[in-house]
């Protein structure tokens, strides 16, 4: 059994809840079918790259095919991000769905090895990626209904409930991509409430495996050095009129070693403080690169 069909598997034996899971066999069905849809155009196409004859459009022709012969995973190859020559970045599940006027909207990223010979295996970090996201999303479907059973306890119609637009997200950016990191980040986000957002980061060093860490970027001096930077750059914006809570006051203390941050185009670590962090909520989330 291949890895995507143990997670696939994996995945499908979480439990959603209620009608979830009948919006979600739905979804399906209806990606089954745009995938028949695909199939035709996509032996058309193949017939095209055959006459072209040559090795580069045969190794185009078999990725293309080995996305669109896994269902409801299958993604158009455009949107798949090349990560140098070792890794790519591939949208492992996705789909739509909306209960009770809540919109769901997921995207769950997947990492794979192009150069095999490397040996590096990413199966745990996919696989928490995955646990992760499953589990917010339901964590976030819990919250939404606690809310309209609220709403509509106190006075709310269900036409008003429905006016408000409630949607859960679950989506992935990729912050650095060369032949010696992979930096990305996975959000999870309510619309209706800031207080449930979650980012977390993931930082790969593509010559071993390895999640990289503060001190293999800084040293084995990283606190310091860190805290230093972020003070000196938090003394400088304050100047320009930006308001910082006071440290007594949940405002800044040192970072740790659970600190998030991703790596940016010059190998430097950019530390991300979250929304109302160190802050007020205004200032959204809040990046300071160590050693720019």
């Amino acid at each position: 059994m291949g890895k995507l069909t143990e997670m696939k598997q994996h995945y499908e034996e979480i439990p959603i809840p209620g009608e979830l899971a009948l919006r979600v066999q739905q979804e399906i069905a209806k990606s089954r079918n745009r995938q028949s849809q695909r199939e035709f155009h996509r032996l058309r196409y193949a017939r095209a790259m055959r006459a072209m004859g040559t090795a580069a459009a045969a190794v185009v022709l078999v990725f293309t095919m080995a996305l669109n012969t896994v269902p409801v995973f299958a993604v158009e190859a455009a949107r798949l991000p090349v990560i140098g020559g070792l890794a790519r970045v591939l949208t492992f599940r996705a789909y739509e769905t909306e209960q009770n006027d809540i919109a769901v909207s997921v995207e769950i990223p997947s990492i794979e090895m192009i150069a095999q010979d490397t040996g590096i295996r990413v199966d745990g970090i996919n696989q928490e990626i995955l646990d992760r996201c499953s589990r917010y999303v339901q964590q976030a479907l819990a919250r939404a209904e606690d809310y309209r059973t609220a709403f509509l306890e106190t006075g709310g119609t269900p036409e008003e409930w429905a006016a408000h637009n409630i949607k859960i997200t679950v989506d992935y950016e990729i912050l650095r991509q060369d032949d010696s990191y992979l930096s990305f980040a996975v959000r999870g986000s309510e619309n209706w409430s800031g207080a449930g957002n979650e980012t977390r980061y993931y930082n790969l060093d593509l010559t071993s495996g390895k999640e990289v860490t503060l001190r293999d970027l800084l040293g084995d001096d990283y606190e310091n050095l860190a805290n230093e930077s972020i003070r000196g750059q938090i003394a400088e914006r304050e100047q320009a009129g930006m308001v910082f809570f006071p440290e007594d006051a949940g405002g800044f203390s040192g970072i740790s070693e659970d600190t998030q941050f991703y790596i940016n185009a010059n190998h430097n670590p950019v530390i991300v403080f979250a929304k109302y962090e160190i802050a007020n909520g205004a200032a959204g989330e809040i990046e300071f690169e160590i050693g720019g």
